[in-house]
């Protein structure tokens, strides 16, 4: 990455937000460095506020201040948003879109097929340093943009190349994935609560339980049904708990879950 660069944001909502924060608080993007476009005063304001950094109303002065620009609206904006800009992106411009749903293809026509493009599934977990990300090169993408936008995603958790055909896959399992976590969390909050545990502890306890689980996971390489099966003493506790976890179906619904999620992707970049 270029010393300093300056990241221009389009769209100044929640995901650019997380996105902002992770780059700033790893040190990679000093909030000077930093610009973002919104037509709602509320969500530039806020980005502002939060970031200490410019932010405007105009696309067109985001495009002219940054070469590295994220596009982080909804997805059927892509049109109101660009096409006054079309003419205006150039060779220089690395494009990052955290769109759901939209293809290389419809953003490379979007950027007036001038800019280089790069096509990214990022999670809100990236506020934290935690994100889990997959990207997938535009055709004028060049290596070195590919290491630049690993680069920045990898600040604010793990990032994974990937053909463009499987982000949609990305998008339902670790894009949409944070909202399952947060699911399952409560419900083990629940439970802690109905067997008599306050609820500030019972959350507290469910949440850092699904920190611990997956740190092992990913400490270890060892397979989760692996990991699971040392828990599981026969006759025990937690085999009980299992039991009850299939007789419900959570495994299904889980990968059912990822599967819609997936499919819903894949419907949004038709529409």
């Amino acid at each position: 990455m270029t010393e300093n660069p300056i990241v221009g944001f389009i769209g100044a909502g929640r995901m650019a937000t997380a996105l902002a924060k992770g780059f700033v608080n790893a040190g990679l993007v000093s909030p000077d460095k930093l610009i973002a476009s919104d037509l709602i005063p509320a969500g530039r304001d806020a980005f502002g506020q939060q970031l200490g950094c410019s932010t405007t109303d105009s696309n067109v002065e985001v495009l002219a201040k940054a070469k590295i620009i994220i596009l982080a609206f909804k997805p059927h904006q892509l049109e109101e948003a660009t096409g006054p800009l079309q003419d205006q992106f150039d060779e220089s411009h690395l494009v990052i879109s955290i769109l759901a749903g939209v293809r290389l293809a419809k953003l490379d026509k979007a950027c007036g097929r001038r800019a280089r493009v790069v096509r990214v599934m990022p999670n809100t977990p990236a506020l934290v340093g935690e994100g889990a990300c997959g990207y997938a090169l535009g055709q004028a993408a060049t290596e070195d943009d590919g290491v630049m936008v690993e680069r920045l995603l990898s600040a604010v958790g793990v990032a994974y190349q990937v053909k463009e055909h499987l982000i949609d896959a990305v998008t339902g399992l670790s894009g949409s994935g944070p909202a399952y976590g947060y699911t399952i969390i409560e419900a083990l909050s629940d439970g802690g609560v109905a067997a008599g545990l306050p609820r500030e502890i019972a959350t507290k306890l469910a949440a850092q339980t699904m920190l611990g689980a997956a740190r092992m996971v990913l400490e270890t390489g060892q397979h989760p049904g692996e990991l699971k099966d040392m828990v599981c003493s026969p006759g025990g506790t937690t085999i009980e708990g299992v039991h009850e976890l299939e007789e419900g179906g959570v495994r299904s619904a889980l990968i059912n879950a990822v599967r819609a999620a997936a499919e819903r992707a894949f419907e949004l970049g038709q529409e």
